[in-house]
């Protein structure tokens, strides 16, 4: 008699992602909240979702905010939670099936405010979510070429040397974190150049993204919002001199695991703020010295 494999619950988790991953995503906005010492991700799941998490590769606390879900447990049998809820969970990976809109955080403990640290810190993705994401960019269809060339046109139009522009830009010493705060963007590889900012939750028009200058410091946002003839948000001078990223539209976050639209400004309106900024600093030490 010839006994049948087993198959282990992760087995069971892989073959589930795959079949998920053929099918339309949901929306699944994400805010990251950054306390002292702590860094929590919360995400917003509606009804009749599937979620599976990427493993999670420590000990950590979970609470669910509002919402009712049925959660799969280690030894593969399915249990009914209703919010509030909180509770310690061991390095892997969740998958719940949602009955009611539930918001759910992981809370971990660090003073880490880069994404990409903790992204490389605290999880660990599939190879089959890997696989998936290299066949998405295959397939990604939008040239980005046209806001390459206006790009390039626009520090034409500014008499700024391309290579001068990329040291700046690159230049390490007047770059900081973000500080303490919520946040619906990350930084990530983009199409258009290099990094970019990206949109993990839905943003509305008119809502602050992120502080792009704080005390003559780039944050993330000052650092890696890229060009686009067709921007999406846009820089606010504040009284203080700091500068906020604003977003034009609507701007769409995560569905599934991907993250959303990339956050673009237009950079002649970046280099007109700029000017501003320092025609208000030269009155200011004017004013100060009469």
């Amino acid at each position: 008699m010839t006994s049948l494999p087993v198959v282990t619950l992760d087995e069971r988790i892989d073959t589930l992602t795959k079949a998920t991953l053929e099918r339309e995503q949901a929306e699944c906005p994400v805010t990251h909240k950054f306390y002292p010492g702590m860094y929590v991700r919360e995400m917003t799941v509606g009804p009749g979702v599937l979620v599976i998490g990427h493993y999670h590769k420590t000990s950590h606390y979970n609470r669910m905010v509002t919402g009712r879900a049925l959660f799969v447990k280690d030894d593969g049998t399915v249990v009914e939670k209703i919010a509030p809820w909180l509770f310690v969970s061991k390095p892997g990976r969740k998958v719940a099936y949602v009955l009611e809109e539930m918001i759910f955080q992981n809370i971990f403990d660090t003073d880490e405010t880069d994404m990409e640290k903790l992204e490389a810190e605290l999880f660990a993705q599939s190879d089959i979510w890997n696989d998936h994401v290299k066949k998405q960019q295959l397939f990604l269809t939008h040239d980005h070429s046209v806001d390459v060339e206006d790009f390039k046109l626009a520090m034409k139009e500014h008499n700024l040397d391309l290579d001068w522009v990329r040291q700046v830009s690159e230049y390490p010493e007047d770059q900081i974190a973000f500080p303490h705060g919520n946040y619906k963007a990350v930084v990530a590889n983009s199409n258009i150049e290099g990094k970019g900012l990206f949109a993990s939750g839905n943003i509305v028009e008119g809502e602050v993204i992120a502080p792009a200058r704080l005390n003559d410091k780039r944050t993330p946002a000052g650092r890696y919002t890229n060009h686009s003839k067709t921007p999406n948000a846009f820089f606010v001078l504040r009284e203080n001199n700091d500068i906020d990223l604003v977003a034009l539209r609507l701007i769409t976050g995560a569905r599934g695991g991907s993250l959303g639209e990339e956050i673009t400004i237009d950079y002649r309106q970046a280099l007109g703020l700029y000017k501003e900024k320092l025609i208000c600093q030269h009155q200011s030490q004017h004013q100060s010295l009469v």
